[in-house]
């Protein structure tokens, strides 16, 4: 599927959503979108950001309705990308004080088309 964001902020996606938390691997676009609706924060990460930055970022999936996971490849247009329904932040480094904060405002925020519907309960399984 084509979206006109990388990531996408919204539209098409899977009848299933991606449970919310941290994933060392790329997950399903369109099931990850799915959980945008559902008041998910996604925050994907280029392919070889350090390890550290990537434990800060495995701390904010800890959060409630976080998902956090790598991008498939290095076309994510900055090192971190915070996405929700309809918004998106771009990030220098997993530390920017605007990551926690775009969290902090959307993660199950009042732009989710299906605030409060599960992030939990689907397909993935989450690394602690």
């Amino acid at each position: 599927m084509t979206y006109p964001q990388t990531p996408p902020v919204g539209g098409p996606h899977n009848p299933v959503w991606m449970n919310c938390g941290f994933y060392p691997q790329p997950v399903i676009t369109e099931a990850a979108v799915h959980s945008l609706e559902h008041g998910a924060v996604w925050i994907t990460y280029r392919p070889g950001l350090p390890a550290g930055e990537v434990d800060t970022l495995r701390g904010l999936a800890r959060t409630p309705h976080v998902l956090v996971s790598p991008w498939r490849d290095a076309t994510l247009p900055a090192p971190v990308v915070a996405s929700a329904w309809g918004v998106q932040l771009t990030a220098d480094t997993a530390g920017d004080p605007g990551v926690k904060a775009f969290v902090e405002l959307y993660a199950n925020g009042p732009q989710a088309p299906e605030k409060g519907a599960s992030c939990r309960g689907a397909f993935g399984t989450p690394q602690q």
